[in-house]
């Protein structure tokens, strides 16, 4: 493919030639937000228009604002690797793929600059329009693939993107001393935490055991949704932001 017209008519076009048809379906139903992880932007774009790499994203972000869409939304990007969501394993299929330049955590992890998130708004707006896609489906790569990665990190201001009209948030509950539920813990209130992260659409089992697995995920969700602190503990906090998450999904009006 020698280029194409950009489906963001803000971003501009260098097309990567890792891309494919999507399977099952037709258009996507979920965005993922990525951080690059790569010591620049022209790095981090270079490296996702080489076939070599063997990855790709929709869309590449820079620190200054700048939109780059290097794969149609109409076709599958190779971003997402091995996830899932609601028992979905295929997440590039369904999704598109936002990388937003940032060093990441082992290259000097900072804030994202407002006008990057800006821009990263304007396209998830005009991404979530297009393809009628729900809130509570714009998502970190944390989320869909809990342990393996943690992008976009702690520091992306999801409060900014929900304060703006994009993706599903609820404030989180404060913090306080209490009971907590961790890693050993075998009861039926382990058993609720579970069933909950999984009716959100987490991949985690629901076996009443509080393992590894399910300490990885309770870090994921507080990543995204409880951000003061991230350490895989299910507090109080964390068991109230979720159960106000769910919440708000019941309470939404359909569509």
């Amino acid at each position: 493919m020698s280029g194409f017209l950009p489906d963001e008519p803000s971003a501009e076009v260098r097309v990567s030639p890792n891309f494919g048809p999507r399977r099952e379906t037709a258009k996507p139903d979920m965005v993922v937000l990525h951080y690059t992880g790569m010591k620049t932007g022209a790095g981090a774009e270079a490296w996702l228009c080489d076939p070599a790499s063997e990855v790709s994203s929709h869309y590449l972000v820079h620190e200054d604002g700048r939109i780059v869409q290097m794969v149609r939304e109409s076709d599958r990007a190779w971003h997402a690797g091995k996830s899932s969501w609601f028992g979905r394993s295929d997440i590039n299929s369904c999704s598109v793929g936002i990388e937003i330049v940032n060093p990441g955590h082992s290259l000097g992890y900072r804030n994202f600059p407002k006008r990057q998130i800006d821009a990263v708004i304007g396209l998830c707006k005009g991404i979530v329009q297009r393809h009628s896609i729900p809130a509570q489906r714009v998502l970190a790569h944390s989320d869909v693939a809990p342990g393996r990665k943690i992008d976009p990190g702690e520091k992306f201001p999801w409060k900014a993107l929900s304060e703006a009209g994009v993706g599903h948030l609820v404030e989180a509950a404060p913090v306080r001393h209490g009971a907590v539920l961790k890693v050993g813990d075998t009861d039926a209130e382990v058993e609720a935490l579970q069933s909950m992260l999984a009716l959100y659409g987490y991949g985690v089992e629901i076996s009443g055991a509080f393992d590894r697995q399910t300490e990885i995920v309770v870090e994921a969700f507080q990543r995204h949704f409880r951000q003061r602190k991230v350490d895989g503990v299910a507090d109080g906090s964390t068991i109230r932001t979720l159960e106000r998450l769910l919440a708000s999904v019941r309470a939404a009006p359909t569509r």
